[in-house]
């Protein structure tokens, strides 16, 4: 008889499908009414799968007496209730992928879309206006200023590629790195020396609104210049002064691809053409997805075999 576990959310649909060959698998996503369909199988569960972004809170794990095992499809970010876990003895796994690659490739990618528009261009030609019409004028990318927020390994994979393109880079953080790329102690400061801001830091108290109104009129070096990239959280930056700089085109332009309140991306920044959006997308590759699988699917065999599991998240790991 399968081992029966309970699925919360949609994941990767290759990964669902193997999940399913191995396992009785309950979708609570797909439930109605989700208390009762819990109630009604929580008799049976001894495994949660869910994603690294959604975890699994104190009450779900609370009304599955028999849970064994919390399998995350990524890593959780504060989003894990481990104490609870702990005090259980409920085993807690991620998938600890190597994403900077990723996330920095989309950072570049939205950087040279926006800057070079070519967004609109596509739009341009789709709309047939180039037989009318010239197309907008983007702005060169190369041997522009980049500044970064946040030189951590996303931080430091954004720098490489942008030293590719002949780039200027300097950091901002909490504290100087041992790199001989330009350290700014001061955000303010380094967004008025940057033609390009690229936010990669984590979501902490301390970095929530970190860039504020005053931080993108620097960027914007009072004529309405400077571009604004978030591939960190959403609320790293204030969305409402974001939206302010660029209908009053104080900045040029953003390249988004979080937000404060996914999905719901605000209908302001959606009507701008000077604004390129994504949905959340920076580990969302074909190659990530299958490792995260993989090490899924790992983690729930070592466990109903009795075998330690390869990739359990560490203790105390409270992270963005």
């Amino acid at each position: 008889m399968k081992e029966e576990i309970l699925v919360l959310l949609p994941i990767f649909a290759p990964t669902l499908a193997a999940l399913e060959e191995r396992y009785a698998v309950h979708r609570l996503w797909l439930a109605p009414d989700r208390a009762a369909f819990l109630n009604n199988v929580a008799p049976r569960v001894r495994a949660v799968v869910t994603s690294g972004l959604a975890g699994c809170d104190a009450a779900t794990m609370q009304a599955l007496p028999k849970l064994e095992i919390v399998a995350c499809y990524g890593s959780p970010r504060a989003t894990l209730d481990t104490t609870v876990a702990k005090a259980r003895g409920i085993v807690c796994t991620r998938t600890p992928d190597q994403i900077e690659e990723s996330v920095a490739d989309l950072a570049l990618g939205l950087m040279i879309d926006v800057m070079r528009r070519i967004r609109e261009c596509d739009r341009f030609v789709r709309e047939g206006r180039w037989a009318k019409e010239i197309a907008p004028a983007g702005r060169e990318v190369r041997q522009k200023a980049c500044g970064i927020v946040g030189l951590g390994g996303i931080g430091q994979a954004v720098a490489r590629r942008a030293q590719a393109f002949n780039m200027a880079v300097s950091y901002f953080g909490p504290r100087k790195k041992d790199t001989p790329l330009p350290y700014y102690n001061e955000l303010t400061v380094m967004a008025a020396a940057v033609d390009v801001l690229v936010v990669c830091c984590p979501l902490l108290p301390e970095t929530r609104d970190l860039v504020d109104a005053k931080v993108l009129d620097a960027l914007g070096h009072g004529a309405g210049e400077g571009y604004l990239i978030n591939v960190a959280r959403g609320p790293v930056v204030n969305e409402a002064a974001l939206i302010a700089a660029l209908q009053e085109k104080r900045i040029a332009g953003a390249g988004l691809d979080v937000y404060w309140d996914e999905p719901r991306v605000p209908q302001a920044l959606i009507g701008m053409d000077n604004v390129v959006l994504a949905p959340h997308v920076g580990t969302h590759t074909q190659e990530v997805r299958e490792e995260r699988g993989r090490m899924v699917l790992a983690n729930l065999e070592a466990h109903f075999a009795g075998k330690p599991v390869p990739h359990p998240v560490p203790e105390n790991d409270n992270r963005r």
